[in-house]
């Protein structure tokens, strides 16, 4: 008996190590990691909905295009969505009510599609609400996450944020190929029913989450006003130096440009006559060729200049971009190459490319942030992120419009092609409006003092990313030793940090989970 117990301890404990990385499997830790990996598989739809709305509801490229930047709203105002679980709470909690209500409306808007879904508008509503679904619990539980590393070791931290990360990813690459191989044998409604089973998971295992109910004092809700009124202070200061909005519309420029990808989507199932299971093949490779253009840059690049690495990626990516006219006019195949061969190698290494391309993004948004108010501002440049994506997806629309491309006329798709690749390199001559080489090892340098520095004491430490800004060993120790309870007076820090410091330390993560941004990564090939 002795035996089997120290046996059974030892396996406990490597089970610990190496699954949760070190973490102990509460019940908590496990409802964190089932909301992560639902949002995950909830990819198993993606395809799904592509096919519904080119043969179902008959929808062109311009019009599937310019639904696609619509239902991306939430996630260009998903801060909101914080600050209301912040600041209402619901039976005095701030985290279960909202990630069960977020996991009903998500079965609803799936279930909607499954059966009384016919017309476009309501295509667009219902697909809203579920990308509204998807925003909401992915705000609640990037909260949680932060509440429980703040209690832990630094090393501890980033191993949480990669478990969450590896959840998210798995369900991803599972449902990336069955995404395509499901349409084969099923329809697209009983592929939109069987989605509608995942949130239910998130309302179910939400009642796992240990909260506890919230008493406001008047004190705390002064201390509280008086932290919000001190960052929005240094947001508006920070907001009038050039060394960071500059910055910020070149990334702006840089993302809007317009994208073809409904159109060649029409073009390779309807001309190319694609089956779904191959464009799920699509998909697995797509989804690990993203993975390695992310460990490429961490591996080889994140030290080249912002100038550099944007310059070269986006003409890299543009002439590689052009690569897809071989397959648009066919000439892959007076050279002997598959129509599948060569779709499938090209979306390999564009995506590759791509990934890399975009990385910087994220990297430089992190640097411009100033000290005191890094997590709110970090929020609010991924939201001018967001919109640009939308606006990508926009213009695209209105140039299939413009150039007649529909479900069958693929005549000018090889012109669109080349003017989506060629509106890539339109932002590089405001390459100087990027922070120079020698100003990108700290923050300080991107912004005048002043900026996030007063007299008073912070209410809240400032928070540098080691990964990013590479700080000393000494001076992190300094800012983890700042008392707990200021770390929990402030609710609009304690809501935004969290998705500045997961993606920073898990870029992928943040790839998976935010369609405009993926889509603008991965496809900014055409």
């Amino acid at each position: 008996m002795l035996v089997s117990s120290s046996s059974l301890s030892k396996v406990k404990e490597s089970v610990k190590e190496k699954i949760f990385f070190g973490n102990e499997p509460s019940a908590e830790l496990i409802a964190i990691l089932t909301v992560y990996f639902v949002q995950g598989i909830l990819g198993l739809a993606r395809l799904a909905v592509s096919f519904f709305l080119k043969d179902e509801l008959l929808l062109s490229p311009a019009q599937v295009s310019a639904l696609l930047g619509i239902v991306a709203l939430p996630w260009i105002i998903k801060p909101l969505f914080g600050f209301i679980s912040d600041g209402l709470p619901i039976f005095g909690y701030r985290r279960r009510p909202y990630l069960i209500l977020s996991g009903l409306l998500g079965t609803i808007s799936w279930i909607c599609l499954a059966t009384i879904v016919n017309t476009s508008v309501a295509a667009t509503i219902a697909i809203a609400l579920g990308s509204l679904s998807v925003a909401v619990s992915d705000v609640i539980v990037d909260s949680l996450v932060v509440e429980r590393a703040r209690s832990e070791s630094q090393a501890d931290a980033g191993s949480l944020q990669s478990l969450c990360w590896g959840a998210s990813a798995l369900g991803g690459l599972i449902t990336a190929y069955f995404s395509g191989m499901l349409l084969q044998h099923f329809t697209t409604r009983t592929i939109f029913g069987i989605t509608a089973s995942f949130p239910l998971i998130v309302s179910a295992v939400a009642w796992l989450i240990a909260e506890t109910p919230i008493s406001k004092e008047k004190n705390q809700s002064e201390v509280e006003s008086i932290a919000i009124a001190h960052q929005l202070k240094q947001l508006r200061q920070a907001l009038t130096q050039k060394a960071i909005w500059l910055p910020t519309a070149f990334v702006f420029l840089w993302q809007a440009t317009p994208t073809a990808d409904s159109a060649f989507f029409f073009f390779t199932t309807n001309e190319l006559h694609f089956e779904p299971e191959f464009l799920g093949r699509v998909r697995l490779v797509t989804s690990i060729a993203s993975l390695t253009g992310v460990w490429i840059f961490q591996r080889f690049l994140k030290t080249v200049p912002f100038r550099v690495i944007f310059g070269w990626s986006t003409v890299l990516s543009a002439i590689l971009g052009m690569t897809m006219l071989l397959l648009v006019t066919h000439t892959n195949r007076s050279l002997g190459i598959d129509d599948h061969w060569f779709s499938l190698g090209d979306s390999l290494v564009l995506t590759v490319m791509g990934q890399i391309a975009y990385m910087p993004v994220l990297v430089l948004a992190a640097r411009l942030c100033p000290p005191g108010v890094e997590a709110t501002f970090f929020a609010l440049l991924m939201s001018v992120s967001n919109l640009a994506g939308l606006l990508s997806y926009e213009l695209g629309a209105g140039l299939m419009h413009l150039m007649g491309i529909t479900e069958s006329n693929f005549d000018n798709l090889a012109l669109l092609v080349i003017i989506t690749n060629i509106s890539t390199i339109l932002p590089l001559p405001f390459l100087n409006w990027l922070p120079a080489a020698d100003s990108e090892t700290t923050t300080s340098t991107l912004f005048p003092p002043g900026i996030g520095q007063t007299n008073e004491q912070p209410l809240i430490p400032e928070f540098v990313p080691e990964l990013i800004l590479q700080q000393s060993a000494k001076e992190a120790t300094e800012r983890r030793d700042v008392p707990m309870e200021r770390l929990l007076q402030n609710p609009m820090e304690r809501l935004l940090q969290n998705p500045m410091e997961r993606l920073l330390q898990n870029p992928v993560e943040h790839l998976l989970q935010n369609p405009v941004e993926h889509l603008r990564s991965t496809n900014k090939k055409i």
